[in-house]
């Protein structure tokens, strides 16, 4: 009976490990580079529309107060990952603001930092 559950564990395990794989495949042969054939020195940034495309299963309600948003922009909330995306009125990516430890990370749309926010002690908790 203990072989069976152990079988059946590593199944599960095997599977679970099977089915993530196309997750963690990146488009253009995960260079970064999009696949678009450049000289490879340039690291490109996050591609927005994929970072919002990313489905959070558990639906955290969390207070972004701290963090300022762009006049004008829609906001999109991403709890999970602590990172508040921002789009233009028509629909273009604008940026995002990433939480990392005692600072907020403000990143322009093509992924690259602007700015850092330091947060004080017990801000944004």
């Amino acid at each position: 009976m203990r072989r069976k559950l152990l079988w059946r564990g590593c199944g599960a395990a095997f599977l679970a490990c099977l089915l993530s794989l196309p997750a963690l495949a990146q488009p253009g042969g995960g260079d970064g580079g999009g696949g678009d054939g450049g000289d490879g020195d340039e690291k490109t940034g996050p591609d927005m529309h994929a970072m919002a495309s990313k489905f959070n299963s558990t639906r955290v309600r969390k207070d972004y107060s701290y963090i300022s948003r762009p006049a004008g922009d829609r906001v999109q909330e991403q709890p999970d990952m602590d990172r508040l995306l921002f789009w233009t009125k028509d629909g273009k990516p604008d940026g995002y603001a990433q939480r990392r430890g005692d600072s907020v990370i403000y990143y322009d749309s093509s992924g690259h930092p602007e700015r850092v926010q330091h947060l004080a002690p017990g801000e944004g908790d």
